[in-house]
């Protein structure tokens, strides 16, 4: 295909002021603190846990968006939203029942759990070269379950599935909200899942293989795009549009407001686009709902309304970022 314009990367920085934000994590029906509940931003690296007391303490900037989780085993999670409006709180946790353990896996349900595993690993960590570097380290704590009238695999996790990015340098701590995989007749029709996760940075000597293999991996994903979407840079980070077969102006497509008082921008997308990264990669973007939010920072909202197809949408755990990638902050 013919590259259509040349590549001006832009990895956008932000330097923001650090904030903070501190709580006590208690057992609703004792009372009693609970020491090493972690506390994490959802997709970054920023994250802690509570000492003796129950007592935390967590920093973050205005590039953090995400949800504030506070998850420990055996404990349902919490998750605060509102952070910003709120300070030393007391947080009360309850203990977890699992229903979804009381279904009996063992049994024969037409697939033995070797095949599961391979689908499951595959669609969960991806088909990239990112994907296959990915190791989990605790298969054994994946429950896998085949509906063989439905055709669905499900899977769920009592703990974080630990997943070892040797690619990218990360450890990711994923904890299953939901999966499911639905076979049709010539393989997989569809892939769902969500989660929280807690990104911990491996790469302590900052080497250069390894910041190239983050930097190939942020070019043209979700991330990068929704960022030069907000700044309406996206033509001088690499993209072109079509619809219909015809290359389009995107801004005559994406209508979006000015900024709001909570930093993001409401977009709305007329129609189905095709995108070209580079003049070579392609993706599609298409809405399901109305109108969608995005920042400065990559994030956007509703996730499960804003649809992306072709390579974005084959990109999974083992080829995703932590939010805070790229940002740089200021005490």
């Amino acid at each position: 295909m013919t590259k259509y314009l040349p590549l001006f990367l832009f990895l956008f920085i932000s330097i923001s002021h650090s904030q903070t934000f501190s709580g006590t994590v208690l057992d609703v029906a004792t009372n009693e603190p609970l020491e090493s509940v972690s506390v994490y931003f959802d997709n970054t690296t920023i994250g802690t846990s509570t000492n003796d007391k129950g007592a935390f303490s967590i920093e973050f900037v205005d590039a953090v968006q995400s949800t504030l989780v506070i998850s420990f085993l055996g404990y349902e999670k919490v998750f605060i939203a509102d952070y910003r409006t709120k300070n030393n709180i007391t947080i009360l946790l309850k203990e977890s029942i699992n229903e979804l353990d009381a279904v009996v896996i063992d049994a024969d349900d037409g697939m033995s759990r070797e095949l599961k595993m391979k689908k499951f690993k595959r669609e969960f960590l991806g088909k990239s070269e990112n994907g296959k570097s990915c190791k989990i380290l605790n298969e054994k704590d994946i429950k896998l379950r085949y509906n063989k009238r439905e055709k669905t695999l499900s899977a769920w996790s009592n703990t974080p599935i630990l997943v070892r990015n040797k690619n990218l340098k990360y450890e990711i701590s994923f904890e299953i909200i939901d999966f499911e995989i639905t076979l049709g007749n010539w393989g997989v029709s569809s892939v769902s899942y969500s989660g929280t996760s807690f990104f911990n940075d491996l790469d302590t000597k900052k080497k250069k293989r390894i910041s190239k293999n983050r930097l190939s991996t942020y070019e043209g994903s979700v991330q990068h795009f929704i960022r030069a979407l907000f700044n309406k840079q996206l033509k001088e980070n690499g993209y072109v549009f079509g619809a219909k077969g015809f290359v389009v102006d995107p801004y005559e497509y994406f209508s979006m407001s000015t900024v709001d008082d909570y930093g993001t921008k409401t977009v709305v997308l007329k129609e189905k686009l095709d995108i070209f990264y580079n003049g070579t990669i392609e993706s599609i973007i298409q809405t399901s709902i109305p109108q969608f939010k995005i920042d400065n920072y990559g994030n956007y909202s509703p996730i499960e309304g804003v649809l992306f197809g072709g390579n974005m949408g084959s990109q999974r755990v083992g080829d995703s970022l932590p939010l805070d990638y790229g940002l740089k902050t200021e005490d």
